[in-house]
């Protein structure tokens, strides 16, 4: 790993989301370059530290805000070891993912996006559900 180079660890809880722990790197690739955006994003919305730069908007299931995309941008450059990285090139990386229909940019809401979980987590998943139940949204492993 290049010095000046940072990991976000695993969430531990956080946030009333969970996530499966498919959806994390394991212990044995701390320095791996092969993190993708969207799940660096997940990492950020799970950390208490990082609410003032990205926060799940409130009452919208996956939907989330960059309240400081220059930081966020900063973040993922810092992750991925690359210093020049800035929130043009970041939202650039978003885009890639509408196609895909991972991700995609709230109308009328800037730096607002919405992730489709059930694209993220169904076609290679198919035992996890998703459900909400209430405030409190989860995905889990099995049949519960």
């Amino acid at each position: 790993m290049k010095a000046g180079c940072s990991i976000v660890e695993k969430p531990e809880g956080g946030g009333g989301y969970q996530f499966p722990d498919w959806a994390y790197k394991t212990e044995s690739s701390p320095g791996s370059r092969q993190i993708q955006l969207w799940h660096f994003i997940l990492e950020l919305l799970q950390k208490e530290e990082f609410r003032h730069v990205i926060a799940w908007q409130q009452g919208e299931y996956g939907e989330f805000v960059i309240k400081d995309p220059d930081e966020v941008a900063r973040l993922w450059g810092r992750r991925k070891c690359k210093p020049q990285m800035n929130y043009d090139k970041l939202s650039r990386a978003l885009r890639y993912y509408y196609n895909k229909r991972i991700l995609h940019k709230t109308k009328g809401k800037r730096f607002t996006y919405k992730f489709n979980f059930n694209k993220l987590v169904m076609p290679n998943y198919p035992f996890i559900n998703i459900r909400s139940s209430g405030k409190k949204q989860t995905l889990s492993v099995g049949n519960e």
